[in-house]
Order: structure tokens, then sequence, then C-alpha cells
């Protein structure tokens, strides 16, 4: 009787302690596989922006030599093509020349009949006179206009007419070009051919569908992330008074730390977006547009980042590279698996210098909490500035319309990153009581 009450608790504790393990294995594997689908979902949606900004870049419309080029002679060969003449510009015209050939025959009577000094002269002027009869000439005026005319207007002329206009264009088309052309065509065959899509209007609406999609999706597994980590948390408080459960617990939420910084180091936390949304004027009736002209697209992670700063050859961004590696990516690490020593070690490890420093007294080399305000501050800096110089490039007359647009957001690497310095506050509380327990107990053991 005695036994079976022994070695009941043990029984119990060995169950609790076996589904503890279970729980939190499935937590972690679920924290991983979220993480793992946030960061790849980031960075596939970061490669279809910048795809779309490519394909999209100002350089390949609104500052393309060709593109102008290529929307103005649209805008014109329509009205060359369907050109004709109407009854009311027939009637102007009728009139215009009536009134041309009138003035015509004034002006050479005006000169025929000037004084003349030399015989021949006046001899020219007696016979002018005798046979050209201005009055007649007059009269003979509509008749000719009504030819001219009719010449003029006939499906002949018009056509001979386009075709002078044609060639025209062609000419200026040909002398009219930069070096973008071949650039343009590699670009749009290659995301045509990636994207599946045969104009320009199927890839833009592909790309935003995907790119909703993949946001929701990826906000969904960010959400998920922290939900594990919650979960993990209420799991220590609900054992929080069994003593002997807490370690292991507590190393799990490590692993559980490590999976959101890795993620939040690693996804994207910004992104800058930039755009012309829309340009366009009316030609010769016909609306000219440029829309969707990419000025800026960037989207960056803190190892992006340091990387991209360690990359360059100023000293200064060396040294700010750096710095983020050192106080935002380094010491974070060093202290989870310094808490993971000290609460595995035996005594003498756990309460030596180095591990109780990384543990306890390394927090103000942390600059992780830093480096989210600066982030944030960073963001609402930019984005102001942005919206202030956007908004100069926003104006409507009669001639032309210029609308822009800013597209800049936080990306959920971000959002995971702050989920990191705010559990690891936690971590950091829980590691004081429980070495405070250890310490507790071991004072009381003989």
């Amino acid at each position: 009787m005695n036994t079976d009450q022994t070695t009941s608790p043990a029984k119990r504790f060995r169950v609790i302690y076996i589904l503890l393990i279970l729980v939190l294995t499935v937590l972690l594997t679920s924290e991983a596989y979220f993480g793992y689908h946030v960061h790849t979902l980031s960075r596939q949606q970061e490669q279809i922006k910048e795809d779309y900004s490519t394909f999209n870049n100002i350089s390949f419309g609104l500052f393309s030599v060709d593109e102008w080029r290529d929307r103005i002679t649209a805008a014109i060969n329509p009205k060359v093509e369907n050109y004709s003449i109407t009854p009311q510009q027939k009637r102007q015209l009728y009139v215009k020349i009536e009134r041309q050939l009138h003035a015509l025959i004034n002006k050479t009577i005006a000169a025929a009949n000037k004084p003349q000094k030399s015989i021949t002269g006046k001899l020219k002027k007696f016979a002018f006179n005798k046979i050209v009869k201005a009055d007649q000439l007059h009269a003979q005026v509509p008749s000719f206009t009504q030819t001219i005319v009719s010449r003029i207007t006939s499906s002949r002329s018009q056509r001979k007419l386009k075709n002078i206009v044609n060639s025209k264009l062609i000419k200026a088309e040909a002398q009219t070009y930069d070096s973008t052309q071949s650039a343009i065509v590699a670009v749009t065959e290659a995301m045509f051919k990636k994207y599946n899509v045969a104009i320009t209007e199927e890839f833009n609406k592909a790309i935003t569908s995907q790119v909703i999609s993949i946001q929701k999706t990826t906000y969904n597994y960010a959400y998920a992330m922290l939900a594990c980590v919650l979960t993990a948390l209420l799991l220590f408080w609900f054992v929080s008074n069994r003593v002997h459960l807490q370690p292991v617990l507590f190393i799990a939420l490590l692993l559980f730390a490590f999976v959101l910084l890795g993620v939040g180091l690693t996804a994207p936390i910004i992104e800058v977006d930039a755009r012309i949304k829309a340009l366009e004027f009316m030609l010769l009736g016909q609306r000219v547009a440029f829309e969707n002209q990419v000025l800026f697209f960037q989207s960056k992670s803190i190892v992006d980042i340091m990387q991209k700063l360690i990359s360059q050859s100023k000293p200064d961004a060396i040294a700010v590279g750096m710095i983020i590696f050192l106080f935002v990516i380094l010491f974070p690490v060093l202290k989870l698996v310094a808490g993971g020593v000290h609460i595995l070690s035996d005594r003498k490890l756990a309460e030596s210098k180095v591990v109780r420093y990384f543990t306890f007294h390394s927090r103000k080399w942390d600059m992780a909490d830093v480096m989210v305000v600066g982030i944030l501050m960073t963001y609402i800096g930019l984005n102001g500035i942005l919206e202030s110089q956007l908004s100069n490039l926003n104006f409507k007359n009669a001639f032309i319309t210029s609308t822009t647009i800013n597209k800049s957001s936080l990306q959920p690497g971000f959002f995971i990153f702050v989920g990191f310095v705010f559990y690891e506050m936690v971590l950091y509380r829980i590691l004081k009581r429980l070495s405070s327990l250890r310490s507790a107990v071991s004072a009381n053991q003989p």
C-alpha cells in the first residue's frame, strides 16, 4: 500500500513530464514551421515586387524616349488613318481658296497697271488691258475654286496626303530613340514568360493578385508564430508551482526565442515603395498615359541592412554594420545561450563570471530594443519625407494630370522582431526568478 502511494506521484510526474515535452515539441515545431513560411513568403513577395518594380520602372517608362515615341505615335496614327475632310471643312476650304484667287487676280491686275516709262512697258500694259478683263476673271473664280476643292478632297488626294504624313512619321520615329529599347524588350519577354502572361495589363493584374494573397498568408503565419510563443508562456505559468519542471520548460522557451530571433532578423522588416500612379494628357483628342511608374523600391531585413553596410567601402558604414552585428545579432544570441548554460550547468559553471555577465549584466549592451525604436522612427520619418516629396508631384490642370502614391510599409519581420524583444524581457524575468529559487535551494542544502 505504501509502495503504491509512493510510486503513484512518481508516475503522475512522469506522465506530466512526457505530456509537457510532447506539447512543447508540437508548439516548437509549429512555430518553426510558421516561421519558415513567414521567411520564405516574405522573400517571395519581395522578389515579386522587385519584378514589378523592374518591369514598371520609371527608366523604362516616363524617362524612356522610346516609350514617349511609341505612345505619341499611337495617338497620332489613328488620327492620320481615319482622317477625312468633312462637308464643313470643304465649305471652309472653298471660301479660303476663292478668297485667295480673287486676291491673286487683283494683285496681278494691279501689278500690270503700274505706271510704265518705257515704250515696251506701255505696249505690254495696253495689250494686257485689251486682252484681260478683270470682271471675266473674277466671274470664273467660283468654277476654278470648285475644281480645286474637288481635286484636293478626292479619295486619291487624301490617300497621297496620308502617305506623305505617314512617311514623315516613320522618318521621325527612326530618328527618335534611346538605349532603353533593347532592355525593355528583354525585360518584357522575361517577365511575361515568368508569369505566363501576354500583355502588360495581365502582368500587373497577376502581380497585384499574388502580392495580396501572399501578404495575407504571411501575416497569418506571423500571428500563428506569436500564438505558439504565447501558448508556451501560458503553459509555463500553469506549471509554475512545479519547480522540477521549470528548467526543462525554460530551455524550451529559449528555443522558442531562437526561432523568433532568426525569423525577425532574416525576414524583411521595412518596404519603401514610391510610385507615380498615373501621368496623363490629351494629344489630338487621344489620351496619352504612363501608369504605375515605380520611382523607388527597396525591401530589407536586419541582416540585409547589416550586409549592405559592411559591403560598402566607407568606414562609417562598415562601423555601423558591425555595431548592428555585435549588439543586435550577436549579443542577443549570447544572452540566450548563457541563460541556457546558467540553468542546465552545475553551480560552478552557472555562477562563473562570463556566464553571469551575459545572463544578467549584458543587457546594457543589447540594442535589440533600440533597433526596434530606430526602425519605427526611420519608417515614420521616411514615410513623412516621401509623402511630402510625392505630394509636390501631384498636379492637375487643363493640359496634364499627375497622381503619386506611397506604398511604403512595415513588414511581418518587424513585428516578429518586436515580439522577440518583448519575449526576451519576459524570459529575463523568468530567468531571474529561477536563479533565485536555485540559489535558495542550494543554500538550504547541507
